[in-house]
């Protein structure tokens, strides 16, 4: 984490009039929103930690900073108005140093019922670049380096994330504009198939397509990190074997724990390991559940995390928790059609929960340091897990 993030108060759009400007809406705690566990340690353990955030650059491979309103019933109003709050305050908290940042990808439809359509792509970039402008804790990254710059001087580096292209058709040249405003990490498909390959949600993966191919070497070209954690398997291994570059998962989990197509066969673990790649373990609700910790908590998501180490090594791992500030359980209610959320992406019958304990939103990142640190894992390998694995693939693909 660096030096103490420099957080002074700003809330978004604090500097447009309210009523006037736009709506206000009251806004879920950003810290303790909820009773979720903090992971007790010693005082030798407790010193070992705050030296780890002090030292080490954090990064957190897929997070979404929004702040939604306290009342579920305003969601859909809230995604509709196209005005998002980012959670200065609970990042400011949160240990790290850098994340990639997933917008309102699915759920932001302002300009057309459409998610996935251009103009409300476009909109979100412009919407979180106009905010975090107006303040100067957080900024977007375009290269590596901006994650130790970060570090350095108190900040946290921004990485606009889209997790899948918008509807663009043949339309390549948009790939270059996308980048172009500063997007840096996309996906090729979002649950759904797309025009570029098959996503998780579909019954028959037909792999990646022609113009997929067009797109992995253009992202290749421009310096755009693949991501695979909504796209089908097949389409998957064709991403791996076709990319010259390392492609990552940002956040998933190990299907060999919990048998539903969210998470990820060990055949593309592997393969993305092999090529370089690194593998995201994810925390969102009823995600990364396991047949030995079904009740979704810190225990079954390291678990998974334990399964791929073991499985591909120390070095191919990292963190994408996929948490927002709010609601997310009642957040994948209102939106499960937007979000593709099917049966078969959640497995087997689980216990329902309120939140994640441990890991409810983005301000308890740390907590995985907590974990790792009691569990036995040596400052080397947590430094790995909590930042260098990305940063050492982010260098490979965006440059320093």
């Amino acid at each position: 984490m660096g030096k103490k993030k420099n957080y002074k108060g700003y809330q978004s759009w604090s500097f447009l009039e309210p009523f006037k400007d736009y709506k206000p809406y009251v806004l879920a705690r950003q810290v303790r929103r909820v009773n979720s566990r903090v992971i007790e340690l010693s005082k030798v353990e407790e010193e070992r930690f705050q030296e780890l955030l002090e030292k080490s650059i954090v990064i957190s491979f897929h997070e979404h900073s929004s702040v939604w309103p306290e009342n579920p019933a305003e969601f859909i109003e809230y995604a509709r108005g196209g005005r998002y709050w980012i959670g200065y305050e609970g990042l400011a908290v949160a240990g790290i140093d850098g994340f990639f940042e997933g917008m309102e990808n699915g759920t932001g439809f302002i300009r057309s019922p459409d998610p996935w359509d251009w103009d409300n792509i476009i909109h979100q970039i412009g919407i979180y670049r106009a905010d975090i402008d107006h303040q100067d804790m957080v900024f977007i990254a375009t290269k590596a380096e901006d994650f130790i710059r970060a570090h350095n001087e108190g900040k946290i580096a921004m990485v606009l994330h889209l997790e899948a292209p918008p509807h663009i058709g043949e339309d390549i040249i948009k790939v270059d504009i996308l980048y172009g405003l500063g997007i840096r990490c996309m996906g090729i498909t979002y649950s759904k198939g797309n025009e570029f390959g098959s996503g998780l949600a579909d019954k028959v993966d037909r792999g990646l397509t022609d113009l997929g191919y067009e797109l992995v070497e253009r992202m290749n070209k421009l310096g755009i990190l693949i991501d695979l954690a909504h796209v089908g398997d097949k389409t998957s291994l064709d991403v791996i074997e076709a990319s010259k570059d390392p492609v990552v998962v940002t956040h998933a989990g190990a299907r060999s724990l919990w048998p539903s197509r969210r998470m990820k066969p060990d055949e593309v673990i592997k393969a993305l390991a092999e090529k370089g790649g690194v593998f995201g373990i994810e925390a969102a609700p009823h995600t990364t559940l396991t047949f030995k910790n079904p009740r979704h908590s810190i225990e079954s998501i390291m678990e998974h995390f334990q399964y791929i180490e073991k499985l591909v090594g120390i070095d191919y791992v990292a963190f994408g928790p996929d948490t927002l500030f709010g609601d997310h359980v009642a957040l994948h209610k209102v939106f499960a059609s937007y979000l593709s959320i099917s049966k078969a992406e959640e497995g087997p019958e689980h216990p329902r929960v309120e939140f994640v304990d441990g890991l409810e939103n983005p301000s308890e990142f740390s907590n995985i340091i907590r974990w790792l640190i009691k569990n036995g894992y040596s400052d080397q390998e947590i430094k790995k897990v909590i930042g260098e694995n990305i940063l050492r693939v982010t260098r490979r693909v965006w440059g320093g």
